[in-house]
């Protein structure tokens, strides 16, 4: 059940752009919600949101290279 999980979380981590970057968030943002600060939540809510910005900023797929297949003529011909 581990191993699953943690082919899981590999394919997602292999999709985004900086990877290594998410890791650091999140891990800043699991140690701030164990350690107590001044003004609750606040560093929680940045933390959390910059986690999810990181998480959803994926690597573009380029297109498929190759050759373009040929274009189709759908024009009537000319009756005349």
């Amino acid at each position: 059940m581990a191993a699953l999980g943690a082919e899981a979380v590999e394919r997602v981590a292999s999709r985004l752009k900086f990877p290594q970057l998410f890791g650091i968030f999140l891990a800043l943002f699991l140690f701030d919600l164990l350690v107590p600060d001044f003004v609750p939540f606040v560093d929680e809510i940045l933390l959390g949101l910059g986690t999810t910005l990181f998480g959803l900023w994926r690597e573009r797929v380029p297109p498929p290279q190759g050759p373009k297949p040929p274009e189709k003529n759908v024009t009537p011909p000319r009756a005349g």
